[in-house]
């Protein structure tokens, strides 16, 4: 029998008695693991009845005999065919003469999207008929058998990429729309970029790789989890929202270095652009600070990034999480392109202006602005007016729309009166143009931040509609975002705490002796990863102390620790120090294909509502299938919503 290289080197050092062993048997391990995982070409065409794939065939490979199979694509004038696989396509000629009646009829009467297996020549396309736009352009298959696998129905759409097809559509016949090339190009990228993290981190840095439970418990704080019944009574297996427990206890365990491609699960209702259920790449090692885990994630990033990008560029730069809300408005900030939020409030610390005497007057209280580059050129009056209802609506917050030409502002006493008194420190402190356009607002520090980053992007969407090019789509700008808050009040209750990241979170050295008397003021050592605009990663540094933790729960939080009895435990037996991060999947390829959701880069994924429109998920349960778990349905008695289930 034969076994790998590395099977056998494995077997032999497991077979040696202990006394004699030398080294680690995973040190050898690994090398032998290295070293087989150089780059070979893959065999497309192995263990099945073809011999090359549609799109692999060129002029070396003129005059061979080939079995292809595939879905027919394309026919024109009954001459000659396109046949699609997974890699590619190639022209097929149909014969003409009698003796090839039957291949013909075959190829004739087969509806689009049937499946055939032909057999043939690769012969050149007559001069001047060639393709350049097709890899497989100079050659096509004089076709001599074929064989009709399998005939298509009529399709509900067909299958081109620039066909227009519903959301919706797309998703309840995802297995079709699985076959256009955008899809298979966006999963086998996701393939390719998943295996090279594996190498890059089981073969060149040691990480293991564990699966942990997805039957879990209860858990407090974070988003809502799904419960699963159980046979007992009144007793739930609960759906982890991550592995987060289980990979800290692995530390506790002595692994040292784990990492697992882990299926996470959160009950969060309707999210446009979330899933129930979605992939983290998640990681956790022992005796590592916050620059240890941030230059392991660039060298990950980097080592696996896809040929065709343009290279990834380390170290990332790095923010504070204060910084990063001043300058840009929020916590994941697109760092591609300015607009940056501009602090003016000196300029009317002796205004006359009453809004914004009254701003200032209050604690935080501040005047802040950002510039519109050529904002006159592009905006319309109805631009403006829909700026000003979204900032009343979702802030309750008045903007302030300021044109350097005073003509331009609109019948605004204010802004006219604003240029008039203060153009000469506006234009030097914002460093406007002729057409720019300044957004002023007046409010307490976060919210006036927060509302004014909602309109720069707001913004900057609006004046890409309109041909201005702001956010180069082939560049990839990473940051990091330090220094988060450990706790945030809550919105229901704002005198109480909860955790801004998670509780196992560690308080930044620095801030420790404030957990015992101003525990708002304390940071964390949590950090977040920002590509683009998009969060694709977070983490931090653990509690690893048993002490910290139950009073961080228990006192801070108002946590029930019983929940977590089982991690105070194992923590109070010698738990190492130890940190991590989870790097969200789905968001990172959706960011990096620039595909415009993240149900694009998941091959069978839930609607914006939670549902699977293919097999109609969730569905209803008979009664009797419910007995064994002690549960029954409560209906709704409003009418609308019982017809809604």
């Amino acid at each position: 029998m034969y076994f790998p290289s590395w099977l056998s080197q494995l077997y032999r050092g497991l077979s040696r008695p202990i006394r004699r062993t030398t080294q680690p048997i995973w040190g050898s391990l690994s090398r032998s693991l290295v070293l087989s995982s150089q780059r070979r070409n893959p065999e497309f065409s192995s263990f099945v009845v073809r011999t090359n794939t549609c799109g692999e065939l060129r002029s070396s490979h003129l005059g061979q005999e080939v079995t292809l199979c595939g879905w027919i694509q394309y026919r024109r004038q009954n001459t000659f065919l396109v046949l699609r696989d997974f890699h590619g396509l190639v022209q097929v000629i149909i014969p003409q003469d009698e003796s090839a009646a039957s291949v013909r009829k075959i190829l004739c009467e087969a509806p689009m999207e049937s499946v055939v297996q032909v057999s043939g020549t690769v012969i050149s396309r007559p001069a001047g008929q060639e393709n350049p736009k097709m890899p497989t352009g100079e050659i096509e298959i004089k076709v001599k058998t074929a064989e009709l696998l399998n005939a298509c129905k009529k399709l509900p759409f067909e299958i081109k990429d620039f066909m227009k097809k519903t959301e919706a559509l797309r998703l309840q016949y995802r297995y079709l729309d699985l076959r256009s090339f955008q899809m298979q190009y966006n999963l086998r990228l996701r393939s390719q970029m998943v295996m090279k993290m594996r190498e890059y981190l089981c073969n060149l840095h040691g990480f293991v790789d564990i699966e942990t439970p997805t039957l879990f418990k209860r858990t407090p704080g974070g988003a809502k989890e799904f419960l699963v019944p159980s046979r007992e009574p009144g007793k739930f297996y609960s759906l982890p929202q991550s592995p987060q427990q289980f990979k800290q206890l692995l530390m506790v365990g002595g692994l040292d270095r784990y990492f697992q491609v882990a299926r996470c699960y959160r009950d969060e209702g309707s999210r446009p652009d979330r899933q129930p259920e979605f992939t983290q790449i998640d990681i956790e090692m022992s005796f590592v600070d916050q620059t240890g885990i941030q230059s392991l994630i660039e060298g990950l990033l980097q080592y696996s990034w896809p040929n065709d990008k343009n290279p990834v560029v380390v170290p990332f730069p790095s923010m504070t999480f204060a910084e990063a809300l001043a300058t840009y408005g929020t916590d994941k900030p697109d760092t591609r392109f300015g607009m940056k939020i501009i602090d003016i409030s000196d300029v009317f610390r002796n205004t006359e202006i009453g809004f914004l005497q009254d701003a200032l007057s209050k604690p935080h209280g501040t005047v802040k602005a950002i510039c519109i580059p050529e904002g006159a050129k592009y905006f319309k009056r109805k631009d403006i007016e829909s700026i000003r209802k979204f900032s009343a609506d979702h802030f309750d917050q008045e903007i302030l729309p300021v044109f350097l030409n005073t003509n331009r502002n609109w019948n605004s006493p204010v802004a006219n009166f604003i240029m008039e008194l203060k153009r000469q420190e506006l234009i030097r402190l914002m460093e406007t143009q002729e057409e720019d356009v300044v957004l002023l607002t007046a409010g307490e520090h976060n919210k006036a931040c927060s509302l004014l980053g909602k309109l720069r992007l707001e913004c900057a969407d609006l004046l890409e509609t309109r041909g201005v090019v702001l956010r180069d789509p082939t560049l990839f700008s990473f940051l990091w975002v330090v220094d988060f808050p450990l706790f945030l009040p809550k919105e229901e209750n704002p005198r109480e705490l909860e955790s801004a990241h998670h509780p196992f979170t560690a308080p930044h050295p620095s801030d420790i002796h404030l957990l015992y008397t101003e525990p708002k003021k304390v940071r964390s050592q949590h950090y977040d990863l920002v590509l683009n605009g998009n969060e694709i990663g977070g983490g931090s540094i653990r509690i690893h102390n048993a002490e910290l933790q139950q009073y961080i729960l228990a006192t801070l939080l108002k946590e029930d620790v019983k929940l977590l009895s089982h991690m105070l435990q194992a923590l109070d037996y010698g738990a190492p120090p130890h940190g991590g991060i989870a790097l969200g999947l789905d968001r990172l390829i959706c960011v990096v294909t620039g595909s415009p959701s993240i149900r694009d880069v998941i091959a069978f994924p839930k609607s914006f509502r939670g549902h699977d429109l293919m097999s109609n998920t969730p569905d209803s349960i008979p009664p009797e299938e419910l007995k064994p778990y002690h549960i029954q349905v409560s209906w709704p008695t409003d009418s609308k919503a019982a017809k809604a289930h």
